[in-house]
């Protein structure tokens, strides 16, 4: 009898979901075998309900779910395979090791699929691939934060999974421990071809891991891609405010006598390349990534000067060590800027809250975005 779960569907993860509530749902996103794609968003965006409804573990009301070429879920074909058919290699965020079982226990106990007598051998060989030498016979709790995080890797691997799914897998453990095992989880990558999806709040995690983010809100997918892309053009203002990103304003596209297109940002006329959809007149959002701000020095005349200069006056300068965060605000707007330099340049140029400073725009950096009223 033929498996009803089997399809000619592409390799990889493909998701789409989506429910009116509940939870609402409207998530669409693909994950290539070998490729780490980061979910990231707030909290109660939706991101735990997907990795539960790929697990499994939730069913929602409209969509499919397909890895390696089987369906796991299809509404409309009333399709639904049980977790263990799934065979998801799951990471949660307290790990949820059975405090009862050694380390060597706990991964064998994923190991349904394995011939008994063969079970202590192979957990012993997947604890070594995750470092974990000599640590067998230990319980959980004599094992650190850190430890135990990579017994439950060593677990979720063990089911020889289609797809790895870690919902938050280092937010338990110190910076020390979690940056060691954001190393380690880029050194497993070379070895395991499938599918990893990595819930996380932390962007900068997320952009130093992740192949591709996936921003989610509310259960919808709002834009996808590698991480530098999203964060110097996300695709609206709601973008780029759930990835921290704050140069977001609203200006006006006009054309010249010539057909030139421009930005018109309060007294200050901008170049930058706008997109054929829009029309002159138009109001639009934009976007500036801080590395595009350029300061003019005083004693010195910057070339920056030359392009998109406008004058703005330090409302706040915060020191963190060698950088300082610098916030420029306008008389035309309560919107202000943000960018960031060298705290020896800040000095130099007698940066302090209430003086005034000219700043370039690089045309090359401003981002026309989706109007959102």
């Amino acid at each position: 009898m033929s498996d009803p779960g089997r399809q000619s569907s592409p390799p990889g993860l493909d998701v789409r979901l989506h429910q009116p509530g509940p939870i609402p749902l409207a998530a669409d996103f693909r994950c290539a075998p070998g490729e780490l794609l980061a979910l990231v968003g707030p909290s109660g965006g939706g991101k735990t309900t997907l990795l539960r409804a790929i697990a499994g573990l939730y069913r929602p009301s409209g969509g499919h779910i397909r890895c390696a070429g089987e369906t796991w879920f299809d509404a409309e074909g009333g399709v639904c395979l049980n977790p263990q058919r799934r065979r998801i290699g799951l990471v949660f965020q307290d790990y949820a090791l059975f405090p009862h079982l050694t380390a060597q226990a706990n991964v064998m106990a994923a190991m349904g699929h394995v011939p008994r007598a063969e079970r202590a051998v192979r957990a012993a060989r997947w604890l070594a691939q995750v470092r974990l030498e000599g640590l067998e016979s230990r319980y959980p709790a004599a094992l650190s934060g850190g430890q135990r995080q990579r017994v439950a890797v060593a677990r979720a691997l063990a089911r020889e999974p289609r797809a790895l799914l870690l919902d938050e897998p280092f937010s338990a453990v110190d910076q020390v421990t979690r940056r060691r095992l954001q190393r380690e989880l880029a050194q497993l990558r070379e070895v395991i071809d499938m599918p990893i999806l990595l819930v996380t709040h932390d962007l900068e995690e997320a952009a130093a891991l992740a192949d591709r983010l996936c921003v989610l809100h509310a259960g919808e997918t709002l834009q996808s891609g590698p991480a530098e892309a999203l964060f110097r053009r996300p695709a609206s203002p709601q973008v780029a405010r759930l990835l921290d990103k704050h140069n977001v304003f609203r200006g006006r596209a006009l054309c010249d006598a010539k057909g030139q297109g421009y930005l018109q940002w309060g007294p200050y006329r901008l170049e930058a390349e706008l997109p054929a959809s829009v029309e002159s007149g138009a109001e639009i959002d934009w976007y500036i990534p801080p590395s595009d701000v350029v300061l003019h020095r005083r004693e010195r005349p910057s070339r920056g000067e030359r392009e998109n200069p406008v004058h703005g006056r330090v409302s706040e300068l915060i020191v963190l060590g060698g950088i300082a965060q610098v916030t420029l605000s306008f008389d035309h707007t309560r919107d202000s800027l943000r960018f960031e330099i060298a705290t020896h340049a800040a000095r130099r140029n007698g940066l302090a809250r209430g003086e005034r400073v000219s700043v370039s725009l690089l045309a090359s950096g401003v981002h026309i975005m989706q109007r959102q009223d």
